[in-house]
């Protein structure tokens, strides 16, 4: 591993630029803590069950994967400072649709805002993140982009304290035990009320994003140029159906980030299950967003020394080990295993992205990249799937036992798989780089 250390992570030519590309990684990270806990927000104002309301995961990364591959066959004709200025705009307008979805008070708009909103993400995380890659050697790439996404975390932490100081909290469902309860005059305007305390934070987020927008617009972003012609969009499928590392790396990606997004949302309905109100809940998942941190720090600084298939298989193995205390231990221990999780996760997106696109060319690199942004899908499918298993007794979160634990317990089973592929990826990618 010496070799590597003698090439720059990144050239000081490009670092005007990488800090630039390294801001948006934050700003999808804002999006990321935000939205999660709406999911518990959306279910007590609407009375919705943990399925109906586990649409928001449904729409919010739904519209990674319909928009991930237009996204990147945009940027094979035009730059990657097109595709960011476009992605900014589609995620101001989502965050901005957020005011009439509170007036009209129907939550398939929210939605629908959200939907809007992360096809503008799609945009941005196909561009950013193979921009970041390109920025410099291609042997330092992994560790490029794991320094670029570190600053993820900085927004999660972020939306979490908004998500907490200025929706949480200031929701009046929240403080009622029974809200359906409630005659229905008194529950429409505690609805209208949490509605608008749900809206306000999208609202400002969109006005920030246009502020970035035109930040952007009036850079000079650096074009990464491919060597020779630009090859057909058929002939670059081929190419990367026959690339196993690749298509196992997709797949990867698919299951870590339902395990992050399942591991991050019902951290709520876990400590509701221990009978935890949501804004005590909300101090846990931003324990396990700084352990996220501190994980992608060590981590990164780990990839100097241990290879990247190597150092992935150790970490989904040690996340293996949490969720098994997750869905066997009771109590507020079992939450501690849970918010340790993070600290295992820290490493995953960025290393699997950058081991799946290793070994590609540039044009490969930006169509193979739609592919790992398209895997966030995996955000949309697993929760919803989770939440089914939690509503296998009733809307609550421990009505039944599965195993000998609650339905909420066992639900965790789904991120223990997802871990176990994982770990067998880092083992495949590290035998056939002993190999070669």
């Amino acid at each position: 591993m010496n070799s590597k250390q003698k090439f720059e992570v990144v050239p000081k030519n490009m670092l005007v630029p990488f800090v630039l590309v390294t801001s948006l990684f934050a700003l999808w990270g804002f999006a990321n803590a935000v939205t999660d806990p709406m999911v518990q927000a959306f279910k007590k104002v609407l009375e919705l069950s943990n399925s109906q309301a586990a649409w928001v995961q449904m729409a919010f990364y739904g519209g990674y994967f319909c928009m991930a591959l237009p996204a990147a066959i945009f940027m094979r004709k035009y730059s990657y400072k097109t595709g960011i200025l476009i992605g900014l705009g589609l995620y101001a307008v989502g965050a901005l649709l957020f005011y009439p979805a509170a007036t009209t008070e129907l939550f398939w708009f929210f939605c629908l805002g959200l939907y809007i909103l992360t096809f503008g993400l799609a945009f941005l995380e196909t561009a950013a993140n193979p921009y970041a890659l390109a920025m410099g050697p291609k042997e330092t790439a992994t560790q490029r982009l794991n320094l670029a996404q570190a600053f993820n975390p900085v927004g999660l932490i972020l939306g979490l304290f908004v998500a907490q100081q200025f929706v949480l909290k200031n929701l009046k469902s929240d403080d009622i035990d029974n809200f359906s309860a409630l005659e229905e005059a008194s529950k429409l305007l505690i609805k209208t009320s949490d509605l608008l305390v749900i809206r306000n934070p999208y609202v400002i987020l969109g006005l920030v994003l246009i502020g970035v927008f035109i930040l952007f617009f009036v850079s000079k972003m650096p074009q990464s140029k491919a060597e020779g012609g630009m090859p057909s969009i058929g002939d670059t499928f081929a190419n990367l159906a026959k690339n196993n590392k690749y298509i196992l790396g997709v797949l990867a990606q698919i299951l870590y980030v339902g395990a992050q997004i399942m591991c991050w949302t019902y951290i709520y309905q876990y400590a509701e299950a221990i009978g935890m109100d949501s804004v005590t809940a909300g101090y846990y998942q931003m324990a396990a967003f700084i352990l996220f941190t501190l994980g992608r720090a060590i981590g990164t600084y780990m990839l100097r020394f241990i290879s990247s298939g190597k150092l992935l298989m150790l970490f989904a193995l040690l996340a293996m080990g949490f969720v098994l205390g997750t869905i066997f231990i009771k109590g507020l221990v079992g939450l501690y295993a849970l918010v340790g999780v993070s600290f295992c996760m820290s490493l995953m997106f960025p290393t699997i992205y950058g081991i799946a696109l290793g070994d590609l060319t540039e044009e490969q690199s930006k169509v193979g990249s739609a592919g790992l942004v398209m895997a966030i899908v995996g955000g949309a499918l697993m929760p919803k799937l989770q939440g089914m298993i939690i509503d296998l007794g009733g809307n609550g979160v421990s009505d039944t036992k599965v195993l000998g634990v609650s339905e909420v317990n066992f639900s965790f089973i789904l991120p223990l798989l997802c871990f176990l592929y994982i770990s067998w990826y880092g083992y495949f990618v590290n035998c056939k780089r002993v190999v070669v």
